[in-house]
């Protein structure tokens, strides 16, 4: 990493509950958080500082350590079954979660700082924080009360989960807003401290994803060089809109050879049985009459996914809402403009007329007329594409928002050190404990 931590190195524990760096990409979760924890632990570590990731044990062949670079490591934690939870139902187990955090890091030490990611790490790190007077910084990746916004009954998480939110807001040292929506919500939503918020985005690895001859991409791929490839990639649930794409087929003019090519699911191959939501698509495709204009590929392995954004004309996001997307960056990084809904992180991203296009979020004809408007200038679609990778390359690399969380997580540890006396805090245990009492596993 070109720029390297002025300061001593610090001893830092990642907390990230249920997405480990180690999990299989792009399933019901595991996602944008798993990519995020794994490039930023890494990039950390690159700068010489030492890094534990701590996750949830969720299979029992799993060593409860794991070296994955000099520097950096993975820690399981025995809290609930070793086997598979929903997110929705881990609450229950953070209490067991946070004494076992609590017994490694007096055995081991202790860490200088503590970065949680999502609210029941944050609810650890608190813990944490109240037992042995570790300072923490938390991203939450989604937030409560905006999943209600948009989701309403369909929202799985229990009700607990809005007041340890507050809770953290209230008490976190420093609150990293993944973009300027992230950062609107905490203020609007959870009245956040903006003097205790910082701003930093996600990324992409640029040693993944970059440019290729898009011919070549195809014929790689199988797909007809003829035809105007749309692109969606991600996970295959409902808030992401995938429908939105489909509906947008139908709207297209008939002059318009478009080919909607959709990655991700549970299995390698789109099997409905494994990935309900694929079923879903296919019938909404099938009464609308765009059936033979659709292409499953199934859940791909990362080292794939450069292929498909080089071989498609366009990539499309059209998310009800989205705290951050990752996808699009890598999209632009290897040079495809992206046409996304005007929703979180994607209006960050994604500059309107600039790198791609921003529509609003289930509105199939807006989509469409973008989609027709590329195809018909190819020349400014290739503009759009060149835009996008100065943008993600300048703005947006994994290395860059790393070094830009390890300046935050330094400044936290120097400042909590001015500050703190020697004395810590006598653990209020609701912190942890009231806050499951309530929750239905």
């Amino acid at each position: 990493m070109k720029n390297r931590a002025r300061r001593a190195p610090l001893k830092i524990a990642l907390i990230s509950e249920h997405a480990s760096p180690l999990a299989t990409l792009g399933g019901v979760d595991a996602g944008g958080q798993n990519i995020y924890v794994a490039h930023m632990a890494r990039c950390l570590a690159e700068a010489g500082h030492q890094v534990d990731v701590f996750t949830r044990r969720d299979d029992a062949m799993l060593p409860t350590v794991v070296h994955l670079r000099p520097g950096l490591r993975v820690v399981h934690i025995d809290a609930g079954p070793p086997s598979f939870v929903p997110k929705e139902h881990l609450l229950p187990h953070m209490a067991r979660f946070a004494s076992e955090c609590e017994r490694l890091f007096r055995n081991t030490g202790g860490y200088d700082v503590v970065h949680a990611n999502f609210f029941m790490s944050g609810l650890v790190a608190l813990h944490l924080k109240h037992t042995l007077g570790v300072p923490f910084a938390i991203t939450f990746h989604a937030l409560g009360l905006v999943r209600r916004e948009h989701q309403g009954e369909a929202d799985g998480f229990p009700a607990e989960r809005i007041d340890i939110e507050r809770q953290l807001v209230a008490e976190a040292d420093c609150i990293v807003a993944e973009c300027p929506q992230d950062r609107a919500d905490l203020v609007r939503l959870y009245g956040a401290d903006e003097r205790r918020m910082v701003m930093v985005p996600c990324g992409f690895d640029p040693a993944e994803f970059s440019p290729m001859d898009r011919r070549r991409a195809r014929l790689e791929l199988g797909l007809d060089p003829g035809e105007f490839v749309v692109l969606q990639l991600g996970r295959m649930v409902p808030r992401k809109g995938v429908d939105n794409v489909i509906r947008s087929i139908a709207h297209l003019p008939t002059d318009v050879p478009a080919r909607v090519l959709v990655v991700g699911g549970e299995s390698e191959e789109p099997d409905e049985r494994a990935t309900p939501e694929i079923g879903r698509l296919r019938a909404i495709a099938r009464e609308l009459g765009v059936e033979s204009r659709m292409s499953f590929a199934g859940r791909r392995q990362r080292a794939d996914l450069r292929r498909y954004y080089c071989a498609a004309d366009v990539f499309v996001t059209t998310p009800w809402y989205e705290p951050f997307g990752i996808t699009p960056l890598e999209a632009m990084a290897c040079g495809t403009p992206v046409i996304g809904s005007a929703v979180g992180g994607i209006q960050y991203s994604v500059v309107q007329g600039v790198t791609g296009y921003l529509v609003p979020a289930r509105d199939p004809a807006a989509l469409a007329e973008r989609l027709a408007w590329l195809h018909r200038n190819p020349e400014l679609a290739r503009a759009l594409g060149r835009a996008g990778i100065r943008r993600a390359r300048s703005l947006f690399t994994w290395e860059r928002v790393a070094g830009q969380l390890g300046q935050v997580l330094q400044t936290l540890r120097h400042t909590e050190r001015r500050r703190q006396s020697a004395v810590v805090v006598p653990l209020r245990r609701t912190a942890v404990l009231t806050a499951v009492q309530g929750a239905t596993p």
